[in-house]
């Protein structure tokens, strides 16, 4: 029974509960004196973690939109690293401590791991085999310039950057640190790629399918040098070898084999007119192993995700796939990914002139190795001046890719704090200079021409 001298006690408890909700409940830690997390707290966070993500991302793309004239992927990208150290945490910082707290940063991790594994398998079930035979040459020649020319202007600037004290771990090979740099500086962004190509109204036009097809196999050989790159740095060679032999083993399984043994499927929803719960659960199956095996070898789930994608069934078994997953992956899962790799962003490690000048030396060697080399392949092999200028700034685009290996770099101890800040940097404007430069070396006029829709209209939601 509650009487007047309980009630006091029993608000001020209630008071102590909500204030705390957010505190570890937990049995206390090794030291005896700090809490550790209870199952609940983790299920507490997360649901908050997504609310406060999903508004950051629609808010700072909607802005990001409307402002700046970016895709919405752009914002979120921008969103991801506001909610991170470098803005929110520099302002509330126990806020954001307490919202993001370090301990449920894996739990995060495996959500952001889903949605771009997940967006880029949708991205795979657009993939146009017809426009990629006949761009063939090209993709392949963008393909191999984006790679060349980063790892020779790596030759050419790492022997410098080794000067500078903090860049790289005291100890580390010239031949390591030129590796990992040409990897960073090769990487085009593939799923922000892909997500800038479906904003622009790209996804059924040779170019997007060429640009995409060239980002993806330099993505891969950049996560394939990384893995050698870890090998010799003392992960042991049996990690360049499964990465490699792995990646390739299931690419060729999938482009032999894939559409064939997925081919019921996408009969089973013709005869229907749309598709079934259990068949919907085969399809998740699928990616979730195929994401499973590009993760254990080495590789990246996404890549297991798009090179599925690419032979599931077309028609009516893409429409309703699109219907039942695409939604909830953009708007939901996506920005996850976003906000980890923000997470781990510190924007102040850049705080004297001379480090100033390192990184800007760094992304123009960058623009230059990846816009310039990729524009002059694209026109080598025929391509028109305005088409190989777009190629170019699509290609020049990195994104969360960059962090995401410059992450290893820095958890592995191949490079320091400093280095980190200046490749999130020049992964942040190569990104935002894709769209405003795509469109005025060729998306206007295409568009002026009816070569192109206009951007749809939800993407700006």
């Amino acid at each position: 029974m509650i009487t007047a001298s309980t009630a006091p006690n029993i608000w001020d408890a209630t008071l102590h509960e909500i204030a705390t909700v957010l505190s570890p409940h937990g049995p206390l830690g090794p030291d005896g004196v700090t809490k550790l997390y209870a199952p609940s707290d983790f299920s507490i966070h997360f649901f908050l973690q997504l609310a406060v993500i999903i508004v950051t991302c629609r808010v700072v793309g909607w802005l990001g939109q409307k402002l700046l004239h970016q895709p919405q992927v752009v914002g979120e990208m921008i969103a991801g690293v506001i909610l991170g150290p470098s803005l929110f945490g520099l302002f509330l910082p126990e806020v954001q401590g307490a919202i993001f707290p370090k301990e449920m940063k894996n739990v995060l991790y495996t959500g952001a791991q889903f949605g771009v594994g997940l967006y880029m398998f949708m991205v795979g079930t657009g993939f146009r085999a017809d426009h990629f035979k006949s761009k063939g040459p090209s993709a392949m020649a963008v393909s191999l310039a984006g790679i060349a020319a980063p790892f020779a202007l790596a030759i050419l600037i790492t022997p410098w950057l080794l000067t500078v004290p903090g860049l790289f771990t005291p100890g580390i090979s010239r031949f390591n640190a030129t590796l990992f740099m040409g990897a960073c500086i090769a990487l085009t962004a593939f799923p922000m790629l892909a997500r800038i190509i479906h904003e622009r109204g790209l996804s059924n036009s040779s170019l997007g399918t060429l640009t995409l097809t060239a980002g993806a196999f330099d993505d891969a050989v950049s996560w394939c040098v990384l893995a050698v790159v870890l090998a010799t740095f003392g992960a042991g060679p049996g990690v360049a070898v499964l990465a490699i032999v792995g990646g390739i083993s299931f690419a060729l399984f999938v482009i032999f084999f894939g559409a064939k043994l997925l081919a019921p499927l996408g009969r089973m929803v013709e005869e229907k007119g749309e598709m079934s719960y259990t068949v919907l659960a085969i399809v998740m199956i699928c990616f979730f192993l195929a994401a499973f095996v590009m993760d254990a070898v080495g590789i990246h789930a996404i890549f297991g995700g798009f090179i599925l994608g690419t032979a599931m069934p077309r028609g009516k078994f893409v429409e309703e796939l699109k219907k039942k997953v695409e939604p909830f992956a953009v708007i939901v899962l996506l920005p996850m990914f976003f906000t980890y790799s923000g997470l781990n962003t510190r924007m102040d490690m850049v705080n004297s002139w001379s480090m100033l000048l390192v990184a800007l030396a760094i992304l123009a060697a960058s623009v230059a190795a990846k816009f310039g080399a990729c524009y002059l392949a694209a026109r080598a092999t025929g391509e028109d001046n305005r088409t190989a200028l777009g190629i170019g700034a699509l290609m020049n685009s990195r994104g969360l890719m960059e962090l995401i290996i410059i992450n290893i770099g820095l958890q592995k101890g191949i490079i320091g704090l400093p280095l980190f800040a200046m490749l999130v940097m020049m992964a942040i404007i190569t990104t935002v200079m894709a769209s405003p430069i795509f469109e005025m070396v060729y998306g206007k006029k295409a568009r002026e021409s009816g070569e192109l829709d206009a951007v749809p209209d939800n993407t700006t939601a």
